[in-house]
């Protein structure tokens, strides 16, 4: 799968590290990506759980070229800037 800047995924998340979330997208087997800790909604509330292996997150690609795993969030406020910038908002 070719990843795009902008591009909105539903994805699992497969692994977890201090630094993010490893995940994989939905029905595309083989293609992952990288959530840093602070692309994910419990980095900022309190109330929301860290990530888990088999997590099911909606998220969008930051940058689609980064290695060995495209940057992506899971952060709304994110999420709806990359619908401005695709014109879908």
């Amino acid at each position: 799968m070719r990843f795009h800047d902008h591009q909105e995924l539903d994805v699992t998340v497969v692994a977890v590290a201090p630094v993010g979330a490893k995940v994989e997208v939905d029905g595309c087997d083989g293609a992952f990506g990288f959530i840093d800790q602070v692309k994910h909604p419990s980095w900022w509330d309190e109330n929301t759980a860290p990530p888990h292996a088999g997590e099911k997150l909606h998220v969008c690609v930051l940058d689609a070229t980064r290695e060995p795993f495209p940057r992506l969030s899971a952060l709304q406020n994110d999420i709806d800037i990359a619908r401005r910038l695709r014109g879908d908002a």
